[in-house]
């Protein structure tokens, strides 16, 4: 039976252009392409996780709008084990506008959050049973702050294991991140949460003792392509980057995050598990589009034999 991984997190509609570079302010350009597509951390987390390999039970919200009609016919066709949607009519559907510019594929987005910020206690309470039946919650920082704080309390309750991706960035209390069993920030992230400007290596090892101090018990800061830290307080450890040519790097973090979850949920050590993300991320950022770039589990494996930088 295939591990069990529960995502809470945000549903967007990504619309995407691609752009020799990008605009500056008060100037229009060409855009080289277009598409839209689903997107949203949650959404593409759990897109990743399903791909890599885990029984996966999505659970998002949306707006009853058109956007949200949208999401509906895709979670419904994603495969997953199961889908939690709740709606409103207060709020749209959480959007997403995004450039992708340069040889580098780097992004700017913008985005709207909608609905993905009106989650109830109510509609958390009865997200318990899901997230008790997970071996993994993955979650992030794309929903209202109140809502992951009641998820991450319940899965403590039920003994499943919380991976929290702060991203994107808001502040969050100590209290919140004592309770987290792995924290996932970027290099940005990082720097907001710790104070400590990190650009690589070196400098991930000092914000990581910051983050321990706060109650962190495992963390794996991600730094692009000079690869990722791991620390658990006592050692740390790099993962090295894999040979990638970018075409879009959008969704690598999220495609990080979902194979991790994935790897965790079947028992495989962390530093593997680790390994494995980093490849499944490298994949990911060949290609166009957030969710619908999530590569497989074997496409991962085959980046793997490949030489690492």
């Amino acid at each position: 039976m295939k591990g069990k991984v529960c995502v809470f997190g945000s549903f967007n509609l990504d619309i995407v252009a691609g752009m020799a570079r990008f605009p500056q302010p008060g100037e229009s350009l060409i855009a080289r392409n277009s598409m839209m597509g689903a997107g949203g951390k949650g959404a593409n987390q759990a897109t990743a996780a399903l791909r890599a390999g885990a029984r996966v039970h999505y659970i998002g919200k949306v707006g009853r709008d058109d956007f949200g009609s949208f999401a509906r016919r895709h979670l419904a066709g994603a495969g997953f084990d199961a889908v939690t949607l709740f709606s409103t009519g207060e709020c749209p559907t959480g959007n997403a506008l995004i450039y992708v510019a340069g040889e580098d594929a780097e992004n700017m987005i913008a985005v709207d959050p909608g609905a993905n910020l009106t989650f109830s206690d109510e509609e958390v309470r009865q997200c318990r049973p899901a997230i008790a039946a997970a071996d993994i919650l993955l979650t992030q920082l794309e929903n209202n702050l109140s809502a992951i704080e009641q998820v991450v309390a319940i899965a403590r309750e039920a003994n499943t294991f919380v991976i929290l991706n702060p991203a994107p960035f808001q502040p969050v209390p100590d209290s919140l991140l004592a309770q987290v069993d792995l924290l996932t920030p970027n290099a940005t992230e990082c720097t907001l949460l710790t104070g400590v400007q990190v650009r690589d290596l070196a400098s991930a090892r000092r914000a990581a003792q910051v983050l321990h101090a706060k109650g962190i018990r495992l963390l794996i800061v991600t730094l692009g392509t000079q690869g990722a830290l791991f620390s658990d307080g006592e050692r740390s450890e790099p993962i090295p980057a894999f040979p990638a040519q970018p075409k879009d790097t959008t969704g690598a973090g999220d495609a990080f995050n979902g194979a991790l979850a994935a790897q965790l949920a079947n028992n495989v050590p962390l530093s593997d598990a680790a390994r494995f993300a980093a490849a499944y991320a490298a994949v990911c950022v060949e290609r166009a589009g957030a969710a619908a770039s999530m590569p497989s589990y074997e496409e991962a494996r085959e980046r793997q034999r490949a030489p690492v930088s």
